[in-house]
Parts: C-alpha cells; structure tokens; sequence
C-alpha cells in the first residue's frame, strides 16, 4: 500500500542505493504502522533537477498510503528529511515531499484493488 518515491540528482553507486531503498522501505512501515511487505520504495539517482535555479544536491519525495494519517505528515516528512540528509547529503530545505492519501478503490494490487 505505501509507496514512496524518491528522485534525486545525487549519484549513488548500487550499494548505496540498495542500502537506501532497504532503509527507506523500514522507515515508511514503522513511520505508518504498516507492514514491510506491502511497502514500495522507488529510486531514481542522478536526475537532471534544480532547485530555485541552483543545481547542488536536491530530493523530491512522493509519499502515498492509503489511510494516510494527516496528523502524521510532520514526522513523515522529518524523518524522510532526516533520511535524505544521510543517505544522500541534502540537506532538509533542498528536499519537496509530496504527500498523498489514496482510496482503497483506486489501488491495484494482485489483480485487485484494497
């Protein structure tokens, strides 16, 4: 259900990406509550992007649940900051989150919907 996409202009080499996938994918279940095996983590490395015109290390977060808390999207958007400042050296005011609560209706999976 989760699913957490993470572009960035930061070039990783495939450890270090693998290692950030496996810790993003951690974070997001215990942040919400769900189980790990229903989490999704996506990553694109050495994206093309500016942020205010300026081309320095820069993430852009896309976070969808379905049943996303409102009251939660604080302390998502710490620890995915927090998160980014880690693993890929950007620093919390260089990072967009975009936060999304999905019906369940509208959300495939297993040749079904939630």
């Amino acid at each position: 259900m989760p699913l957490l996409k993470i572009q960035t202009n930061a070039a990783l080499d495939a450890n270090a990406a693998k290692a950030l996938v496996a810790e993003a994918s951690r974070a997001v279940a215990d942040l919400l509550g769900k189980p790990e095996r229903y989490v999704m983590v996506s990553l694109e490395t050495a994206a093309t992007m500016a942020f205010g015109g300026d081309t320095s290390p820069l993430a852009y977060l896309e976070m969808k649940s379905i049943g996303l808390p409102p009251g939660r999207t604080a302390a998502l958007s710490k620890a995915l900051c927090e998160l980014m400042n880690k693993a890929l050296g950007v620093s919390a005011d260089r990072v967009y989150i975009e936060f999304a609560d999905a019906q369940g209706h509208l959300w495939g999976w297993n040749g079904g919907t939630f």
